[in-house]
């Protein structure tokens, strides 16, 4: 895995990036998704820290709405971040694949392992993000965090009229089936390429690593690490903060 001038993965850096240039319009009308309140402070700032806990992660780039950035550096100027992390504010742009292009193209050529993280999952925990890391150093070009499927699904015919029955057509085997979550984590280069050649619309970055048809592999998820989408997650999300800062004695 390691390039003519380009540190081994072991030695590689890394960085994460985290589009938050999103509006969560199911969470209803109000502030981004991203910058709404947990616990006192903006969902954001939970995302950014628990990128920063690990201690793999030296930059942590932000990429905010296209006319936001300068109210989102000034948000994450007003919370305390690790002071050994490195943090930048980039504008996004229309789609979330291309927030995600826009902060790749903000890396400095030192890192080689890039994290790409949902603003909308703020309490994922560091072992979860750590594994990630670990896993494209042992090579692979792309890691995923999932979990197990407590619901059995079922493919349906979509109904035309919203409300209406769905036919059933398949039930596909739960064994095999997997919630994925984030940070997913790519070796750079990958990344990159994903970006050059897919162009069509994909549900997240580890889907544009397949397309190219190389290896994406999934590392064990955990169960704090939800997406934050309906106004439930909220009331899900502020009590396992509360039980954390219980626990953390803060």
């Amino acid at each position: 895995m390691s390039h003519d001038s380009r540190p081994s993965l072991t030695e590689a850096r890394t960085a994460a990036v985290i589009p938050a240039a999103g509006r969560g319009v199911r969470l209803g009308p109000g502030a981004p998704k991203a910058l709404r309140a947990l616990g006192g402070t903006p969902m954001l700032v939970h995302a950014v820290r628990a990128m920063a806990a690990s201690r793999a992660v030296s930059l942590v780039v932000v990429v905010a709405p296209p006319d936001g950035a300068s109210e989102v550096k000034s948000l994450l100027d007003a919370h305390a971040l690790p002071e050994r992390t490195d943090f930048l504010v980039v504008p996004g742009g229309e789609s979330r694949q291309e927030s995600v292009r826009l902060g790749l193209d903000a890396l400095p050529p030192e890192y080689d392992i890039v994290l790409v993280h949902d603003a909308a999952r703020p309490l994922v925990p560091v072992d979860t993000v750590d594994a990630v890391i670990e896993a494209v150093r042992d090579g692979a070009p792309a890691v995923v965090p999932a979990l197990p499927l407590a619901d059995t699904v079922k493919e349906v015919e979509p109904a035309v009229a919203a409300g209406e029955p769905e036919p059933v057509v398949a039930t596909p085997v739960r064994a095999r089936l997997r919630a994925v979550q984030t940070p997913q984590g790519f070796d750079r280069a990958a990344l990159i390429r994903a970006h050059d050649e897919i162009t069509e619309d994909v549900t997240d970055d580890a889907s544009m690593i397949e397309r190219l048809g190389l290896r994406v592999v999934v590392v064990p998820g955990h169960e704090e690490a939800f997406k934050v989408t309906r106004p439930l997650d909220l009331v899900l999300a502020e009590a396992v903060l509360a039980r954390r800062r219980l626990n953390d004695g803060f």
